[in-house]
């Protein structure tokens, strides 16, 4: 009896053990689920966040980009102008120093005349001691008096003619005279004008300087730049596709096939980056990039056409020139371009300055040489 009431004791607590040891699973298995609920729903609103910062960093670097643009087409305008002023200084110089030349002409030639004048009225007056009526009235030498008559006709007329020539010395003079003093007024408008042009210039420089630290506050990762890189290279590519679809073939452009190693480089400075280097991941440079001062004159490597001339995501203010028979050649980066589309350039002429647009944060010239859409090596043409 004592055997069987103990061994209902041993199954009984046996039955509890088992009953709480269920439990305790249960409650554990509870607060692990909620736990990891938990750390999922922190995961998930984490990136959620993330997903909203880098939505909100690409809104950003789209403004800032659009932006920059913005402040670089204000740049170009402000240095156009400036160059404007520049050639109109050099041509109102030119008027004021001919001018000045061509007063101190007329200056001389009015001394002279006045001398003759001067000789022709002492000689006037040494021989009118017998004066024209005087003469007219003595009949004793009637050859005489035909001779006098002759002198004093002779002399009146000259006399008469150089006035007339002193007259228009004088008029031309003082016409010469007002337009220089015109020039220089001009001269000193220009300066004025050029000296408000330089401060926008500065301002727009201040303002991008800005935008780019803003823009480098937005950093992408390796992957984020190569396909922006690879995004601004297919716009290029898609760019020069349709221009090549719109070129019309001309006579007198006859290609770079046969200047191998002729042509002289678009600026004067150090290659910073050589065609075919490695620029990002797998993408190589397709042109050369050449270091030069902002401002200093980008001339055209041979005579041809302008085909794009504006401000291109990731290349600045770019112009493309086609040269015939399929080659084109590129220069980006510029501070401001001086030619427009349809502008018929030839070899050696200026066509922009140097600058750092589409974002650099250097001063250079990126220039390309392109064949049938592909690029090619500058360093084949340019000597």
């Amino acid at each position: 009896m004592f055997g069987k009431l103990l061994s209902c004791l041993v199954i009984l607590s046996s039955l509890l053990f088992i009953d709480f040891s269920m439990a305790a699973d249960t409650s554990n298995h509870k607060k692990s689920k909620r736990k990891n609920t938990s750390k999922l729903n922190d995961v998930q609103q984490a990136i959620a966040k993330q997903e909203s910062n880098i939505l909100k960093t690409n809104k950003d670097r789209i403004s800032l980009e659009q932006q920059l643009k913005n402040d670089d087409l204000a740049i170009a305008k402000a240095a156009k102008a400036i160059s404007d002023t520049e050639q109109q200084l050099k041509v109102t110089n030119k008027k004021i120093v001919a001018l000045s030349k061509e007063k101190q002409q007329l200056s001389a030639k009015k001394s002279r005349q006045e001398r003759l004048l001067g000789q022709q009225l002492r000689s006037a007056y040494t021989t009118g001691q017998h004066d024209y009526l005087k003469l007219m009235l003595n009949q004793d030498d009637s050859k005489k008096i035909q001779r006098t008559l002759s002198y004093y006709q002779y002399l009146n007329k000259a006399r008469m003619i150089e006035i007339d020539k002193f007259q228009s010395t004088i008029t031309l003079l003082m016409q010469v005279t007002t337009q220089h003093q015109e020039q220089i007024e001009q001269l000193h408008a220009l300066k004025a004008n050029q000296q408000q042009q330089r401060k926008n210039l500065s301002k727009n420089k201040d303002k991008r300087s800005s935008t780019l630290a803003s823009l480098s506050k937005k950093l992408l990762s390796s992957k984020q730049q190569l396909t922006k890189l690879k995004t601004e290279e297919a716009n290029l590519t898609a760019a020069l596709q349709k221009l090549t679809a719109l070129i019309r073939a001309e006579v007198n452009l006859i290609g770079l096939s046969k200047l191998k190693r002729q042509l002289s480089w678009p600026v004067k400075g150090r290659l910073l980056r050589n065609f075919g280097s490695r620029k990002q991941g797998y993408l190589k440079w397709k042109g050369v990039l050449l270091g030069a001062p902002i401002g200093r004159q980008v001339h055209t490597i041979h005579n041809g056409t302008i085909l794009f001339a504006d401000w291109l995501k990731g290349y600045g203010l770019l112009t493309v020139i086609d040269h015939g028979n399929g080659y084109m050649s590129l220069y980006a980066h510029n501070q401001t371009l001086l030619k427009s589309v349809g502008d018929r350039v030839e070899t050696g002429e200026p066509i922009a300055l140097v600058g750092q647009s589409g974002g650099q944060d250097q001063a250079g010239l990126y220039f390309e040489i392109r064949h049938q859409g592909k690029a090619v090596n500058p360093k084949l043409w340019c000597k």
